[in-house]
């Protein structure tokens, strides 16, 4: 798994001009979490992506965009991965390393879970 994290302008339209990048070069998109971030005025925005020629593209066109302050390639060692499960009495969620998230949905019902990676 290959993950983006970006510091981007915190303001309406951004996460659209950052996905017509995804679009115009046909680059699938494993998941996405954006939001608030450390920096005041600023969002966080985490890509996931599998095919690492996809990835190093995305990371290539998304440092262009005068929307990005920040774009950087988040190694494997500080990946972290969260799932929910929906269930009848409510959700349940799964955080920790990506490995270790993988390992206890494979073990259930993985076909239930909503997974995404993010960066730490």
């Amino acid at each position: 798994m290959f993950v983006i994290s970006l510091v981007v302008k915190d303001e309406f339209g951004v996460t659209q001009r950052i996905l017509a990048e995804f679009t115009r070069n046909k680059i699938n998109i494993d998941s996405i979490v954006g939001g608030t971030c450390e920096q005041p005025g600023k969002s966080r925005i985490v890509i996931s992506m599998i095919d690492e020629n996809d990835a190093l593209t995305a990371a290539t066109r998304l440092q262009t965009l005068q929307d990005v302050y920040e774009m950087e390639m988040i190694p494997p060692e500080r990946q972290a991965a969260y799932a929910l499960m929906a269930m009848s009495s409510g959700g349940v969620g799964v955080v920790g390393r990506s490995a270790e998230v993988n390992e206890i949905i494979e073990r259930s019902k993985p076909e239930r879970y909503v997974k995404a990676l993010n960066a730490l």
